[in-house]
């Protein structure tokens, strides 16, 4: 590892959540009592994602302003180049901007149809980097990008990866946050390159606790994160079993987390998957405790 190593103290300790927007008014109850239930730890910021293709426009919308609303505080609405011409992104940008919404999650996207060679949509920004210099043109958003600590499947190297990575944050990013990952050695490598190729900002890791272990193969699959043998074993078997695959789930992401604090990491992304049960744990375990009742 590198000198910069030093175990974070748990009160140095911040995390943020994300979210998707929910398909059905079952799924939308289920992400609102976990948004309630982890609003009292008060993470820096509550994020909701974005459709393949901007498929989830208005409902990514309508949950960043009623998180923000209700919770106060701060949610950041992911954006992509996909699907929206430089005029559609600055008529979001300025909506967002004019209802109190300051964070965004910049993205190239994902095509909707999985599989497809990205070609940039006419008209529109080609890339994340040229994303984010064109939102700072239009107002002084905070804006988090990606980063792959196991590269994007498009990208041609590694070198590249973190090459372009430190385009976007040059454009204007105030953070990455990486795709998720297991192997913390994989991160803290990732870490080091970036900070020997002059990269100063915040790699956040996104941490992913496991609700269900066939999801996770399907996205891990698709985004090239590779998942240890350790969890094949330990998973097997737990598909009817929930509360002994929670255990398992519960003691690989704090292992993980505690495993990242000792290396200098106080900064935590939890992909939620809209369930609060695992993330609260983890967040309790480390010291994190709201001063408000958790809403039922």
């Amino acid at each position: 590892m590198t000198a910069q190593k030093n175990t974070a103290a748990k009160n140095d300790l911040r995390v943020s959540f994300e979210f998707f927007p929910p398909k059905t008014e079952k799924m939308e109850e289920t992400m609102w009592r976990s948004i309630h239930r982890l609003a009292p730890l008060s993470p820096s910021f509550v994020s909701v994602t974005y459709g393949a293709g901007g498929t989830t426009r208005d409902r990514t919308h309508s949950s960043v302003t009623r998180i923000q609303g209700e919770t106060g505080i701060p949610a950041a609405a992911h954006l992509t180049c996909v699907g929206h011409t430089k005029q559609e992104i600055e008529q979001i940008a300025r909506k967002y901007w004019d209802e109190g919404i300051r964070s965004i999650v910049a993205l190239r996207g994902d095509l909707p149809d999985a599989g497809d060679t990205y070609v940039p949509t006419p008209g529109g920004y080609d890339y994340a980097a040229d994303l984010v210099a064109g939102l700072k043109e239009i107002a002084d958003f905070d804006i988090s990008v990606s980063a792959y600590p196991e590269m994007h499947p498009d990208a041609p190297s590694a070198d590249f990866e973190i090459d372009y990575l430190k385009r976007k944050l040059d454009a204007g990013a105030n953070r990455a946050i990486t795709q998720f990952f297991f192997d913390n050695e994989t991160y803290l490598r990732f870490r080091d390159k970036c900070q020997a190729a002059g990269i100063t900002a915040p790699i956040v890791p996104g941490i992913l606790p496991v609700t269900n272990f066939g999801s996770l193969l399907r996205f891990a699959k698709m985004c090239g994160a590779d998942v240890p043998k350790r969890f094949h074993w330990r998973f097997d078997g737990l598909d009817d079993d929930p509360d002994t695959r929670r255990m398992v789930a519960f003691h690989e992401a704090i292992s993980q987390v505690e495993g990242l604090m000792k290396e200098g990491v106080t900064d935590f992304h939890f992909y939620t998957l809209n369930r609060a049960e695992l993330t609260y744990a983890i967040c309790h375990a480390l010291g994190i405790r709201g001063t408000e009742q958790a809403v039922a």
